[in-house]
This record gives structure tokens, sequence and C-alpha cells, in this order.
């Protein structure tokens, strides 16, 4: 059996004491992006679990798209990633 060596580590502890590794991290294969799944990302990559380049690579994103995530979570919370939430959260 071969297992893929990845670069990051195996697992990080979150602040509620759950660990978070590579397997709750949303499919490679993903073409909807629901805003769980947005944010599972930038969790994974605020975490140090994976790095945003392979984050990009893994789910073919622009490193705009994928700061866009970051920036609505940053400052409006999980909400503005919601695609029904969009027009409440962009600036005029």
């Amino acid at each position: 059996m071969y297992l893929k060596k990845n670069n990051g580590p195996a697992y990080v502890t979150l602040p509620n004491g759950r660990k978070f590794t590579r397997s709750d991290l949303p499919p490679v294969s993903t073409k909807r992006w629901v805003a769980s799944r947005k944010a599972t990302v930038v969790l994974g990559v605020e975490t140090n679990l994976i790095s945003m380049a392979e984050a990009c690579d893994m789910y073919a994103l622009s490193e705009d798209e994928f700061n866009e995530w970051y920036t609505a979570i940053k400052a409006h919370g999980f909400a503005a990633l919601k695609a029904t939430k969009l027009k409440s959260y962009r600036q005029p």
C-alpha cells in the first residue's frame, strides 16, 4: 500500500479541542462551492494545515478568489460566504 507524503502536519488542534485533518477538507473534485466548503478551505490555510498555494492548486482557485473568501470571513463572518447574502456585504 502506498501512502502519499504530505508536506504539512497530519492534523492541527483547533481552539475548541477538535482535531482538524486533511480528510476534513472538501474533495479535490469539488465543483459546487457552498459556504461551508469555502470556510473549511480557509480554515485549513489559516491553521497551516495546507498552504494557500497548495489550496489554490488542489481546488483550481485563483489567489484573488481565495483572498476574497478570506477577507469576507474576516470582515463579516461565515454568512458573508453565502451566495444569497453577497449583495449585503459588497461595498457600494
